[in-house]
């Protein structure tokens, strides 16, 4: 039986969006599912518009596609897509980061690293899903402190399509406490405001994202059932 979350009135629709979001992230909703509204609705105790304006939301950002009198499916990224994307996302993020090592004030570095700490508590007690949101909230942070609103906006679409993808290259130990120790370099580089330094340990960490889940998807590990009925 799934289990029943329960959801406030206040902005209900932005609600929806953060729960599906994290299910859809964190692989509970299957890359390339279809989204069934019943079961959903049922799950989040709502009624199918608030559902409906939440996945035409998540839809904006690249995490669903929506499918022609067909309703909506997860994102799901052939082999191709994750070079193309990471290929971008790599620049993306190795722009911000020098941007931002020049541009970040004093409070902002702060707060960096406030939740710098609060992810590798994260990482000591092996929270994978709060991990994961610190994770992300630092990305977005750099970026933000870049200052450039055209580069925020282009990250913002490009890094949604692969967030799922992500949040996946962590669950071996060793590539999880890797990217803790390039998290560590970033804060340093930001500290130092070193700009080349953070532009080439943001653009390795992304690449060796890419690489991983390159890895993962000709294991059939990230869709595992595509994988089974092939052999």
């Amino acid at each position: 039986m799934a289990d029943i979350i329960e959801i406030s009135r206040l902005a209900l629709h932005d609600q929806v969006a953060a729960r599906l979001r994290t299910m859809l992230v964190e692989g509970r909703i299957a890359p390339g599912a279809k989204l069934n509204e019943r079961e959903l609705c049922e799950q989040l105790r709502v009624s199918r518009t608030p559902l409906r304006e939440a996945i035409k939301l998540l839809a904006a950002e690249g995490l669903v596609d929506l499918l022609p009198n067909r309703g909506a499916a997860a994102v799901k990224l052939t082999e191709a897509d994750v070079l193309n994307t990471f290929e971008v996302l790599a620049m993306l993020e190795g722009q911000s980061g020098e941007l931002a090592a020049q541009r970040i004030t004093d409070a902002e570095l702060a707060e960096l690293r406030a939740l710098h700490y609060e992810m590798l508590a994260c990482h000591a007690r092996r929270d994978l899903s709060g991990y994961y949101r610190l994770n992300a909230l630092i990305h977005t942070a750099i970026n933000a402190a870049a200052r450039n609103p055209v580069l925020a906006n282009t990250y913002r679409a490009i890094n949604a399509r692969v967030q799922s993808l992500r949040f996946r290259t962590n669950q071996d130990e060793a590539k999880w406490q890797h990217a803790v120790q390039e998290h560590e370099q970033m804060v340093q580089a930001l500290q130092a405001r070193d700009g080349a330094a953070l532009r080439e340990v943001l653009v390795a960490h992304v690449l060796l994202k890419r690489d991983t889940v390159l890895a993962l998807l000709r294991a059939g590990e990230v869709y595992p059932a595509a994988a089974s009925r092939k052999n």
